[in-house]
């Protein structure tokens, strides 16, 4: 998975923020979604796949948005405490558009507008917007004056003098007093990889029938999410980014779930629904499910929680089939101190409950028995492979 920055600067040159930009193939999406799947993927790569805190740390983001998530059409999945929305040059300004806009607004979030020209009716939005996005390399700059006096109308709006790539539109940037900068001559754009599974479209499926009931049945959501263990990591790095405001650490899915909320997680659904995007193969689910069911099968044990342990068992399992350390992945999130310990060092009574799984897996029988348990666990997972399919197929 990928995910573009480009870094934006106060006029100081310290980084403030960073645009999150797509960065993938475009070949199997359809010219009429091709903006919307942009955005969608830039969602759930930045919050899901990498976790917020790691593409931004406690800075701002930029996320480019088009028409359908603007009007609220398509709802978004994460609060405002960590992001900018701009608003896209093409959109076109219709009473439904300002409309939702301005929803967004009172609900807390900033507004951005993005490659702004004068006259394309955008500047309706200058009592919302926090930010106005100038291009001084392809922008008409000849009536610059205007433009910046009539933005200077409403203190609230920071000035963001974009695609800067000469000494000279630098020098414009300064004469005009322009807060914010971005461009070549500042930072080209980075590119973020991470090694990711991608949850099956058909458990996707699944969890939003589930979320669209009138009634949510948690204990059935919970299930589809844990069956999934491409599902649970996204969840749980989307937990990663309301975690700060909260005291207690995640220990369990339904912890993450809880967190998140359900809301979240359905608008979450919504967006997973839209990417296209192949996930891992089959033989990979059920090893990772057998060995999160083998965990919880013998957490006991151990005196350790089962749903902890389950959780620990889909990450290590997950590190295992993309090749990265366990400890390199649970750093994405926001686990309780005895998980995140047992991930990293071994420790505690789940790192006890790791090794005897870990030894069983290596066929070292050891001082315990854990045939029954590993039959249960692969029974356990192939039929919930098993159901979800036949559920989505029906």
């Amino acid at each position: 998975m990928h995910v573009g920055r480009q870094p934006i600067f106060d006029a100081q040159g310290d980084v403030v923020a960073y645009e999150l930009l797509f960065r993938g193939s475009m070949e199997a999406v359809a010219a009429g979604r091709q903006d919307t799947y942009a955005t969608s993927t830039v969602m759930i790569n930045a919050f899901t796949e990498f976790g917020i805190r790691e593409v931004a740390g406690d800075r701002l983001c930029f996320i480019n948005l088009t028409r359908e998530f603007l009007s609220g059409e398509l709802a978004l999945p994460f609060g405002p405490a960590q992001v900018v929305l701009e608003v896209l040059e093409t959109v076109e300004m219709d009473d439904e558009v300002i409309a939702g806009i301005t929803r967004l607004a009172e609900a807390g979030y900033k507004i951005a507008l993005d490659d702004f020209v004068w006259g394309a009716g955008h500047e309706r939005l200058f009592g919302l917007a926090s930010y106005v996005k100038l291009d001084l390399l392809d922008g008409d700059l000849s009536n610059l004056d205007e433009v910046v006096a009539a933005v200077r109308q409403f203190p609230n709006i920071q000035l963001v003098a974009e695609r800067l790539e000469t000494e000279e539109q630098l020098a414009i940037a300064d004469r005009y007093g322009m807060e914010l900068r971005q461009g070549y001559a500042l930072s080209h754009p980075q590119v973020l990889t991470v090694a990711s599974l991608s949850p099956s479209r058909l458990r996707r499926l699944e969890l939003v029938t589930a979320l669209s009931a009138p009634d949510a049945d948690m204990p059935r959501i919970v299930s589809i999410i844990a069956s999934d263990p491409a599902l649970s990591l996204r969840v749980l790095r989307a937990s990663n980014s309301v975690a700060a405001g909260h005291a207690n650490r995640v220990s369990s899915v339904r912890q993450a779930i809880v967190m998140v909320g359900l809301k979240h997680i359905r608008q979450w659904a919504m967006l997973m629904v839209l990417d296209e995007v192949g996930g891992a193969t089959e033989e990979h689910m059920l090893g990772v499910l057998t060995r999160a069911r083998l965990c919880e099968n013998v957490a006991q044990w151990f005196g350790a929680a089962p749903d902890a342990a389950f959780m620990a068992g889909v990450i290590t399992g997950v590190a295992g089939v993309l090749g990265i350390p366990t400890a390199e992945m649970s750093d994405q999130f926001p686990l309780a101190p005895a998980v995140a310990a047992a991930l990293t060092t071994g420790s505690g009574r789940l790192g006890q409950v790791l090794r005897a799984v870990d030894s069983y897996e290596r066929g070292e029988l050891g001082s315990f028995d854990l045939a029954p348990q590993y039959m249960d666990a692969v029974r356990w997972s192939t039929r919930a492979l098993d159901a979800s399919n036949r559920l989505a197929a029906a």
